[in-house]
């Protein structure tokens, strides 16, 4: 029987009757009394709290740490500003994602934040490439949580005054009622909104403070799954993998444009130039049913078209969606296919990503 891991804020979530599940080898709240639905409404309306804490948090230190990092990504590093942080992957040998992950500048430190089934994987990718000058740590220690729709900003103001001139992908160490933190303006559902780094022992605590505002409700996984999917972003495991490069996952804005050193970079650059087999998608129905993770795609001849990735109702438009890796000449949107699930077939259209607008906060320089 597996081990289940629990988070700082496991006795929260049994304090507010979560349904809890096993999620990558933790048990995590699917969802609380009001529901999925109602969650995901609420966050898009007004601020959901999320604990993220099963994911990874790693600190890389000593010289040359950035440089050497890039040779592992295919996204610059060593200019990101003190204060910024990047969203990239971590490639393999044949370009294939070992994780998509969040790498943080904060000065005396790198801060990568990496998915809860992969960090351990991560953690030995970095230790087994990396020269023995660059310091990789594990921080076991840290509770992780989002605060995330277009209250957040409104609640945390409360605490610090600048959190609310913060753009987009920023971070910075602060305190929140003298609970130390290290909070960007980042995450996972296509809304504005931050995600705070904090001990374990002052998790609950803070967690309790964010609660007390009107604004704010619990909102579990199931939630953040259908969030993030109507934002049109990867889950790992499902538009991600070990045999998917970030040209098929449709990321290849990731590259930058002069980087050719870096592990897998002869398959991504020979697909950016010729092109991939497949690439992900949206897809839509006009019937109710869900699309499931892994139905076949067929096109009007019945030929295989692809498959569905991941799939749910997206609350915000009262209609399901999903994302699916459609063979490259059946991409454009508009194009009719048939979903085959549990002995029907189901009419669907290929179309852009994402469903809703991103709402994070980028505001316009002052000239």
């Amino acid at each position: 029987m597996d081990i289940i891991d629990k988070t700082a804020l496991h006795s929260l979530h049994i304090e507010l009757q979560a349904k809890i599940t096993a999620f990558s080898g933790y048990a995590m709240p699917l969802h609380y009394p009001s529901g999925i639905i109602k969650e995901h409404l609420h966050t898009r309306s007004h601020a959901g709290l999320f604990d993220i804490s099963h994911m990874g948090q790693i600190h890389l230190t000593g010289d040359q740490s950035a440089s050497e990092l890039e040779k592992l990504i295919p996204s610059d590093i060593q200019n990101l500003p003190t204060g910024q942080q990047r969203y990239t992957v971590l490639t393999n040998k044949s370009g294939g994602i070992i994780d998509d992950l969040v790498i943080a500048n904060l000065g005396s430190h790198l801060l990568l934040i990496v998915n809860a089934e992969r960090k351990y994987i991560v953690l030995q990718h970095l230790k087994s490439h990396l020269p023995h000058h660059c310091h990789v740590e594990f921080q076991p220690d840290q509770a992780l949580i989002a605060l995330q729709g277009p209250k957040a900003v409104t609640v945390l103001e409360q605490y610090d005054t600048q959190l609310s001139n913060m753009p987009f992908m920023s971070i910075r160490q602060t305190t929140i009622n003298h609970i130390p933190c290290t909070i960007s303006r980042s995450g996972y559902t296509g809304e504005d909104g931050f995600e705070i780094s904090v001990a374990n022992i002052n998790a609950c605590h803070l967690a309790q403070q964010l609660l007390a505002h009107a604004e704010v409700q619990p909102i579990g996984l199931g939630a953040r799954d259908s969030l993030r999917l109507e934002a049109g972003l990867c889950l790992y495991g499902h538009e991600l993998s070990t045999e998917t490069t970030v040209v098929e996952a449709s990321l290849s804005w990731l590259v930058a444009k002069h980087r050719t050193n870096y592990l897998g970079a002869k398959r991504t650059q020979f697909q950016i130039c010729e092109g991939a087999e497949h690439y992900r998608v949206g897809i839509t129905t006009t019937g109710k049913s869900i699309l499931r993770e892994g139905s076949d795609l067929v096109d009007p001849q019945g030929n295989k078209a692809g498959y569905i990735s991941s799939g749910s109702f997206g609350a915000s438009l009262q209609k399901p969606v999903a994302m699916a890796y459609v063979l490259a000449d059946l991409i454009t949107p508009g194009i009719q296919l048939a979903c085959e699930q549990r002995g029907k077939i189901l009419d669907v259209t290929v179309c852009q990503l994402p469903f809703i607008q991103h709402r994070y906060f980028r505001p316009k320089p002052i000239r």
